[in-house]
């Protein structure tokens, strides 16, 4: 007998080649008459084309996101959506560029329409997060579940390649630990299965061909997928290390979860067996123990780091990393032991193969 709880969103979600052009409409749609668009300073550009396409409903651009959400850009772009009379966000860009969104939402209670131009998934969740002070906390909210989403592959063309790798790797990350978290149903497991096997066929394509629609649509379609199961069901351990790592030691996001992701779901493959075989048969293995190995493959066709070290982790900051996330873990399916976590970050700091 299966005994769950499935909980669905309540977001709009519009994916199709030139949904950007329906920007203005969906802003309406919310009753908005002022929307700040949101981006980063690399993206000004694509914010500026976004408020044209808005006209009379755009209040203005506001470049200031940031990566991991420094409480300082956070109040900046609150104050800058105050000080225009903004009456909505439109977050266009990638998990920075929305994360930035949903810090003004959760205070102000402001709309948000996202444009995601990456792999990222923050676009269908209630989570968000914010650092200070070295610490990156996160939490869930529905006041900043983004009202409408617009995904139109036309938008992700110019990611570069090492970029969509990277977007696409933590968008299975998400997946992965869908199939094991603590409150997994069989609808959310579904989702997760294909998200895995969509961005595994889609993203050795993408690196070879940026500019193929097609192949960009099918990751796109895996990432909103993958996001979908982010924001239904909790995480574990592999989340709760990439914020460690990126809050405290400003690693770039997308890649920490690629270079953790193998680690993470070979820490688990025997206490959470069933849900790590459901990975390995979605990237053409069979059994759980495959799967980690195969992620680590993944990554490898891709190009992207195969270490912490690559990335710019301090050796000396593995022992502290390992106890801030031990110290106030998520739940896992294998019990999070200090000298475990540590040993897991230290193989993944060197590169050493997950199995």
């Amino acid at each position: 007998m299966r005994d769950f709880i499935y909980q669905s969103l309540p977001s709009r979600v519009i994916f199709r080649s030139g949904a950007i052009d329906t920007l203005a409409d969906e802003v309406e749609r919310l009753g908005a008459r002022r929307a700040l668009v949101l981006t980063t300073p690399g993206q000004r550009g694509l914010g500026e084309q976004a408020a044209r396409t808005l006209g009379r409903l755009a209040a203005g651009v506001h470049d200031g996101a940031v990566m991991h959400v420094p409480r300082e850009a956070a109040d900046a772009a609150r104050a800058e959506a105050l000080r225009l009379g903004a009456d909505c966000c439109v977050a266009i860009g990638g998990g920075s560029t929305i994360g930035l969104g949903k810090a003004i939402a959760l205070t102000t209670g402001l709309p948000i329409v996202a444009v995601p131009t990456t792999y990222a998934g923050s676009e269908m969740t209630p989570i968000h997060g914010m650092t200070e002070d070295g610490l990156k906390r996160t939490g869930r909210d529905p006041r900043v579940l983004p009202k409408t989403v617009i995904y139109d592959p036309g938008l992700t063309l110019d990611l570069p390649s090492g970029i969509s790798a990277a977007s696409g790797m933590n968008a299975m990350a998400h997946a992965v630990e869908a199939l094991y978290a603590q409150d997994a149903n069989p609808i959310v497991s579904l989702m997760a299965e294909e998200a895995i096997r969509s961005l595994a066929g889609a993203l050795p394509v993408v690196v070879v061909n940026m500019h193929d629609g097609q192949v960009r649509a099918e990751a796109l379609y895996g990432a909103w997928l993958a996001g979908v199961c982010l924001g239904a069901v909790g995480m574990a351990l592999h989340h709760k290390l990439c914020h460690t790592l990126g809050g405290t030691f400003d690693l770039p996001h997308a890649q920490t979860h690629a270079v953790l992701l193998p680690y993470s779901a070979h820490y688990n493959h025997g206490a959470a067996s069933q849900a790590l075989q459901r990975v390995s048969r979605a990237l053409g293995g069979q059994t759980p123990e495959q799967a980690g190995p195969l992620l680590a493959a993944l990554n490898r066709s891709l190009g992207l780091p195969g270490s912490l070290a690559e990335i710019g982790m301090p050796q000396d900051g593995l022992a502290r990393a390992a106890k801030l996330a031990t110290d106030n873990p998520y739940y896992n399916p294998r019990p999070l032991r200090y000298e475990d976590i540590l040993d897991l970050l230290q193989r993944a700091w060197r590169g050493t193969p997950p199995a």
